[in-house]
């Protein structure tokens, strides 16, 4: 799996072969068809490995009982944190997955992350921490989608990367986030 994240994310998923992922991994090219059927399976196998961390990060965060402010910051710091710890892996997930035509299909698998963050800011609102009359839909859509437009111009190399600027990033999401949802 990391040999196919550092081939995909140097040649592109489409450019890449089998054989390069093989290659890389150190196996015979067979070997890579014993565990998955092609490298489809590989990217989409990637995908929910993925995702699935970041459900369980997400699901111990909301459960931490922590103001909304804070539950904010511990996940955009793991979501935004990626891109120092695992750039190729983020620029797979970018670049492949996240703008494939596929996504569509992957909406339930998404669905999990998502009801955690507006479920955040329910009780937020319900604690009085949050305006009564934010909209916790749209509101987990927003915030997502600026931590996701973060990630991608760091991947698209759009925009400067690396601790000091991950650190300012997660302080000014969140801090414009929580303070326009502040009751």
């Amino acid at each position: 799996m990391r040999a196919a994240i550092r081939v995909f994310a140097q040649k592109g998923f489409h450019d890449a072969r089998v054989g390069d992922i093989a290659k890389e991994a150190g196996v015979a090219h067979g070997l890579l068809y014993h565990y998955f059927s092609s490298k489809e399976e590989v990217l989409e196998t990637i995908f929910r490995e993925t995702w699935a961390s970041l459900e369980r990060e997400v699901v111990r965060i909301e459960g931490s009982g922590a103001p909304l402010r804070e539950q904010l910051r511990r996940f955009s710091t793991i979501f935004l944190g990626s891109w120092l710890m695992t750039p190729s892996l983020v620029r797979v997930m970018i670049h492949e997955v996240g703008r494939s035509p596929e996504v569509s299909s992957r909406v339930g698998e998404l669905r999990e992350v998502f009801v955690r963050l507006r479920a955040m800011i329910e009780s937020a609102r319900e604690r009085g921490e949050v305006r009564a009359d934010a909209d916790p839909q749209l509101a987990t859509w927003v915030f997502y989608g600026a931590l996701e437009q973060i990630l991608t111009g760091w991947a698209m190399g759009q925009l400067r990367s690396d601790d000091e600027d991950v650190d300012r990033a997660v302080a000014e999401v969140v801090d414009v986030f929580a303070t326009g949802l502040a009751a």
